[in-house]
């Protein structure tokens, strides 16, 4: 990831044309894209994709190498069938494969990729659960449970600090990090939230048995349903769904900032610019001066949410999910000529 990133004060800067061009007209599968781009829907909800019937509810989403090719993971926010599937691409661009990689789990709604290569599954219900899934289908699934029980949302690995950052979808939630006893290992370590006094202090229960890991620190900072994370440039972005904001948590001087509202998924590119989907249907790139501008509108997907943003490795394909309640879905790609 280049280390190119927002600037960690002042106002961004919303209006005018994307460094991509203005929108063109409406084509394939309702996509609205700058010149030179195209898009795709490469699944279906209810559909087969090389033999697999896609799931619902599709949710958080990453992209995992895989030789010349690559994999995308997608969850599935239904209730006790949620779970994780993949996506294998060849080289160029075709769908060699489709396979499950997590099964039987609760809401599985975002998560958040490793260094080392895994998806870390997050579950939405009560007392839910992370699971490191295995995105090349080799491995079984197997729950982390000391990374607390709770209604987990998106998860984010920080390499210089080594602690991986996770949202709360509560309306009083948290912000957490967990702080591995052996980066790379995740069977052991320490849960902690965030404090109103910009420190970090540990969870005593991360099981939560008895009180809920949200209410054991008193001083622990709350936010309005904790959403989508990504981790870049030693910023972690997190997104609050209650009150659709972005927020941009600086590790270096652990300070914290609200760029602005209408936002529930994000990603960032190789490029450092970010890609925030909106309410309405739409993508919007934020470039590293700040800058916020149109990158993409979904016509026809009326009261669709946006989910699952994943760059491929090579930073030439974006893929994500248009979702509307618990069964109709589509995953869709686009590919152009992104920024580096």
């Amino acid at each position: 990831m280049s280390r190119k990133t927002l600037l960690r004060t002042g106002p961004l800067l919303a209006g005018g044309i994307s460094p991509y061009g203005p929108l063109g007209l409406t084509g394939p599968g309702g996509l609205a894209l700058p010149p030179g781009f195209t898009g795709r829907v490469v699944a279906r909800s209810g559909d087969k994709v090389a033999g697999l019937t896609w799931h619902s509810a599709p949710d958080g989403g990453a992209c995992f190498p895989d030789g010349a090719g690559w994999i995308y993971v997608s969850n599935s926010e239904l209730p006790l069938l949620g779970g994780a599937s993949a996506l294998r691409f060849r080289a160029d661009g075709s769908v060699a494969d489709a396979y499950r990689i997590l099964s039987g789990t609760d809401l599985n709604c975002a998560g958040g990729a490793t260094p080392w290569h895994t998806w870390l599954s997050c579950e939405l219900g009560h007392r839910g659960r992370v699971f490191e899934c295995d995105p090349y289908g080799a491995r079984a699934a197997r729950p982390r449970l000391s990374m607390g029980r709770f209604k987990h949302e998106a998860a984010a690995c920080d390499p210089e600090r080594r602690v991986i950052y996770m949202t709360e979808d509560e309306p009083d939630g948290c912000f957490y990090r967990f702080r591995p006893g052996d980066w790379g290992d995740l069977t052991e370590g320490t849960l902690e939230v965030l404090c109103g006094s910009g420190r970090w202090q540990a969870v005593p229960s991360p099981a939560a048995l008895l009180k809920e890991a949200r209410h054991q620190v008193d001083d622990a900072r709350h936010f309005d349903g904790g959403d989508g994370c990504h981790y870049a440039g030693g910023v972690c972005y997190f997104t609050t769904k209650g009150d659709t904001g972005l927020w941009a948590y600086d590790a270096q001087t652990s300070s914290l900032d609200r760029l602005c509202e209408g936002v529930r998924a994000i990603t960032a590119a190789p490029s450092g610019d970010l890609y925030v989907a909106r309410e309405r249907a739409e993508i919007d790139v934020i470039a590293p001066d700040r800058a916020v501008t149109p990158f993409l509108r979904l016509e026809g997907y009326d009261g669709a949410e946006l989910t699952g943003l994943a760059f491929s490795p090579a930073g030439e394909r974006l893929y994500f999910s248009a979702r509307r309640g618990r069964t109709e879905g589509h995953t869709f790609e686009v590919t152009g000529p992104f920024r580096t």
